[in-house]
């Protein structure tokens, strides 16, 4: 994960790149139509011949209007009214002598008596061209002035504005209208898998925190596949073990019940029969233990993970000294020759006893299964470095119809001692075969 987030782009990192990614463009395209409009204007908008057309008709509409409303050369009224109209030209009258006697500009009227002899030289230098005009009261000579190129360059500046907003707001939506297309997809996929359907796969895109989400999601749902599998299999390893040892259970249990019906319903006066009933009553009963403790083996170790224990403190020396007689006793009844080092130091360990002694038993038991009886089973247990170990040793058997171990027992054993706190370990090579068992002793408190 550390290795894909040092490859992937953040998406505050995307949003900012995708931000100054807009204004530029943006700014681009402003910059772009400003330029564009600008040049149009002055090589066709303000073009010599465009001008004087606009001029010309703006002349005929004052003509017209100076006509109908018998509008004298000197009605600064009138003349404003018609310039009130359109804030974009400048209209100046001047007498048969060429003197400047009226100007009227947006709706307002000045005569030259109000003017700087400054602004009567720059209207006559920046205007030009006189266009004689009849008015009600004689010809008079008129100026025309053409403000509409600011207007036109107003219209550009509003249209470059416009198009940049758009084209920033257009950048971010599409940003933000792909990364809630892949959110609504990853949502609707979640959904699905949630509803029963894991064989879909999560569609993976980009290189983000939502794409390690995503991928985050896909393998939660393998996991929940491989999971599934795995229960699966042991429902079905569990159903079948459970089916073979009813099974097994049966044919013992029911001779078991038959011989003691025997025993108890029939009056033997051959009590050598009777004793070889009960020696097949017993071996049945041994049968049906063998298979309950391979039972309790398997539902310990694919079972709960949590096995419930009576963990006391007891004197170690007595607890192991009376398991490892036990299993010599028990051995020695097999026709193995043991050899049981005493265990004599004093000290004290927290354990379930007898969950311990289901650990020697099932040691002792593969002992039994595959050890040589030629050679000695040692039995030792020492205390070092505060913790005490018991050691069980024995040479290998070299038999070739012997059955392989399910590795059941060792399995157990260590999750007996895992449970409580203590450790479990095996060495073996093809002749010999040593199993170890520790505890933590209890430290005394002063």
């Amino acid at each position: 994960m550390t290795k894909f987030l040092k490859r992937s782009r953040s998406l505050n990192a995307t949003m900012l790149y995708t931000v100054l990614f807009a204004l530029a463009v943006s700014f681009a395209l402003y910059f772009g139509v400003a330029s564009i409009g600008k040049l149009a204007i002055e090589k066709i908008y303000m073009s010599p011949d465009n001008v004087a057309s606009r001029k010309a008709e703006i002349y005929s509409d004052l003509n017209s209007y100076v006509t109908l409303n018998n509008v004298s050369g000197q009605d600064s009224a009138a003349l404003a009214d018609f310039t009130g109209g359109n804030n974009f030209i400048t209209i100046l009258i001047y007498n048969k002598n060429g003197d400047l006697i009226l100007r009227s500009a947006r709706g307002e009227a000045q005569s030259s008596s109000n003017m700087q002899t400054y602004q009567v030289l720059q209207y006559a230098v920046e205007f030009g061209k006189l266009y004689p005009m009849r008015f009600a009261d004689g010809v008079y000579n008129v100026a025309i002035g053409d403000y509409t190129q600011s207007r036109e360059e107003n219209l550009i500046t509003a249209l470059g504005v416009a198009l940049a907003v758009i084209c920033f707001f257009s950048v971010i939506f599409l940003y933000i209208h792909r990364l809630s297309d892949r959110i609504v997809l990853l949502s609707k996929e979640a959904v699905e898998i949630g509803e029963g359907d894991l064989e879909r796969p999560i569609s993976i895109v980009g290189n983000d925190e939502l794409t390690m989400l995503s991928k985050e999601v896909d393998n939660m749902r393998s996991s929940v596949i491989e999971r599934m599998g795995n229960e699966r299999k042991a429902w079905e390893a569990n159903s079948e073990l459970i089916t073979a040892i009813s099974h097994d259970i049966r044919t013992p249990m029911t001779s078991l019940i038959g011989y003691l019906e025997l025993l108890s319903n029939s009056d033997f006066q051959d009590v050598e029969r009777c004793h070889q009933f009960c020696a097949s009553a017993y071996g049945k009963a041994e049968e049906l233990k063998d298979l309950t403790d391979e039972l309790f083996k398997y539902f310990l170790v694919f079972g709960k993970a949590h096995v419930e224990m009576n963990i006391e403190e007891l004197e170690g020396n007595f607890l192991i000294e009376q398991l490892l007689t036990e299993a010599e006793y028990d051995l020695m009844d097999m026709g193995f020759k043991v050899n049981h080092v005493p265990f004599e130091a004093e000290c004290t360990v927290r354990a379930d006893a007898m969950y311990l002694k289901r650990v020697v038993n099932n040691l002792v038991s593969n002992i039994k299964k595959y050890a040589d009886r030629n050679f000695s089973v040692v039995l030792m247990a020492i205390l070092e470095n505060d913790t005490l170990s018991v050691c069980f040793s024995n040479s290998v058997e070299r038999a070739r119809n012997r059955v392989e171990s399910t590795k059941l027992g060792i399995r157990t054993c260590q999750k007996i001692m895992e449970h409580m706190g203590g450790n479990f370990v095996i060495n073996k090579d093809e002749d010999h075969f040593a199993a170890e068992f520790s505890l933590p002793v209890v430290k005394e408190t002063k």
